[in-house]
Order: structure tokens, then sequence, then C-alpha cells
């Protein structure tokens, strides 16, 4: 039947298992804010709907198991605002970015509860600055009234880090002869090797993966900044949100947890997670304040 429409066929999918999380755990139609008895988990699209859905309904069950607390996914699309959702009550907890974590801290005092580990076991990770492969540009320096691409504005990665490094270059926004938000970390990335900026901006990963293929160059990578985590609302019990982190800290996904996990691998946590504080994202905080990206004020 959905043979050829793919979009359908995933959103189809994305829907049934939503109804399966909020029949099979939380009771027909029920939500927290009626009952309190099943919390939203608020997680960005990286990846397509379906195998986002079926990446993190494991992961849900796991926290199901081991708290006694119910959960299903709230996935935030591009037009909502992930500090808001939390804000007004539609999600209890976020997997976020440092940016996103910040932003939602600030208004609405979340928690930051846990960060995640890479596959390298760190939790921390860097940008990179690329360009052409054969561009002339060597340095950050090189990069002063040239075309630059980052990726969605609200990316940690993608953007505020190599607004960063161009800063401690001397270089801002008005410097450059053009920028733009591509809204992904792929789509800077293939704006440079096409041709159609100069210099990007993106996460460290992927552009060592290009960069072996030949179709960028990095030009510098940034120092280590706190890698994305996982926050709580300030209106959830602290008792509940306790036994959430220590179950998150518990969680071994390439141990005794794996079994049943689907391509867990491919989010940003994939080693699983370590403790996490609101002093881990001050330098953070801090070049948001001075870049004029971060609006003061808890509400």
């Amino acid at each position: 039947m959905f043979k050829g429409n793919k979009a359908i066929g995933e959103a189809t999918v994305l829907v049934l298992l939503m109804l399966i999380f909020l029949i099979g755990f939380s009771g027909i139609g029920r939500t927290w804010a009626a009952d309190r008895q099943t919390f939203m988990f608020g997680f960005g699209h990286r990846l397509a709907a379906a195998e986002e859905a079926k990446m993190y309904a494991p992961f849900l069950q796991y926290l199901f198991k081991k708290t006694g607390y119910r959960f299903a996914p709230r996935f935030i699309q591009k037009s909502e605002s992930m500090p808001d959702l939390i804000g007004k009550g539609h999600v209890q907890f976020i997997a976020f970015g440092s940016v996103e974590y910040i932003h939602t801290n600030e208004k609405y005092g979340a928690t930051p509860l846990v960060r995640g580990l890479n596959s390298q076991n760190k939790a921390e990770y860097q940008a990179a600055i690329i360009t052409r492969s054969d561009s002339d540009i060597k340095t950050t320096e090189d990069i002063r009234g040239r075309s630059f691409a980052f990726g969605s504005a609200e990316s940690t990665q993608g953007h505020l880090i190599p607004r960063i490094m161009l800063l401690k270059s001397g270089i801002t926004l008005k410097d450059l002869k053009d920028h733009t938000y591509t809204g992904s970390h792929s789509k800077a990335g293939e704006a440079v090797f096409s041709r159609q900026y100069d210099a990007g901006g993106l996460q460290d990963g992927l552009a060592k993966n290009l960069e072996k293929k030949g179709l960028v160059r990095i030009v510098a990578m940034s120092d280590f900044y706190p890698s994305s985590g996982i926050a709580a609302s300030r209106d959830v019990d602290r008792k509940i949100a306790e036994a959430v982190k220590n179950a998150l800290l518990e969680f071994d996904p390439l141990g005794k947890d794996k079994k049943g996990l689907y391509h867990w691998e491919r989010t940003e946590m994939p080693n699983g997670f370590v403790k996490a504080s609101e002093s881990d994202y001050n330098a953070i905080r801090d070049a948001m304040l001075k870049m004029g990206l971060l609006e003061k004020g808890k509400q």
C-alpha cells in the first residue's frame, strides 16, 4: 500500500509506535498533565521518524523497568521550541544539545541529569571548521571575507562552537562575505564540498569522515565542550528525577542492557551516561551571552 511513498510509511510506523506507548504504558488516552502517571520524553529529530521511534522505544522501556515510572516519546519538530515545550509542561524530560539546555535552563530552570558518552567513551565533543580540499584557506584567519555555512542555528557543534572558533580569530558574522544556516551538519558539509560556500562548521565525526573521503579539508578543531545529555523539568518531583538519573547512570548499552536495543550506536550517547551539573555548561553559557544569543531571566 505504501510502496513508493516512504514518508507516509514512516509516519504510519511512528503513529503506531506512539499508540503502543500511550496505550501500553499509560492507559488509553491519558497524559502526564492529566494524571501525572506518564512522563513525556522529548527527542529532537536527527534521523528518519520511524527509525527514531524504533530506536528510543527500548530505551524508554528500560527506564520503565528500572524506575516503575511510565514514559512516552515526544518527537520535537523543527517548528517547535524545545525550551517552550518543557517550560509549558508538554514534556518532562528532554534529550538536549548544550545550546538547547542553556536556553531551557535560563528560561524555565530545567535541571541537567546526565551527559552522554560518545563512542570514544568521552562526555565531551569538538566541532570542526572545514573547507574544500583544494581551497587556499589554511587557517581560521583566512576565512575573513569568505562565505560560511553553519548547521542549525540552535546547534552547539554546527553553530555556536564554530562561532567561538571564528571569534578567537577576531572574526564575527559581519566579517564574513556571506553566511547561511543549512539546518543540519550534513547539509553544511555538502554546502562546502559542492562549492556553494567557502567554509563551514560541523560536528567532529562527520568532518573527519568527509576529510577521509577527500571531500573536504579540516582547517581547525575546537576545544572540547560538554556533550549532549538529558534534563528534567523543574516541575518533576526531585525523587522521580533522581530515580531517572540513577537509571540512566546504570544504563549499559554495550553490556547488560544491549539486548533489545535498536541501533543505539546512532544516538549521541552510544556508550551510556555520566553525571551532569549546571557548571559543566559555563563556557557555553558565557559564549552565548557574549554573542547576544541568550536572553537572561527565568519565568
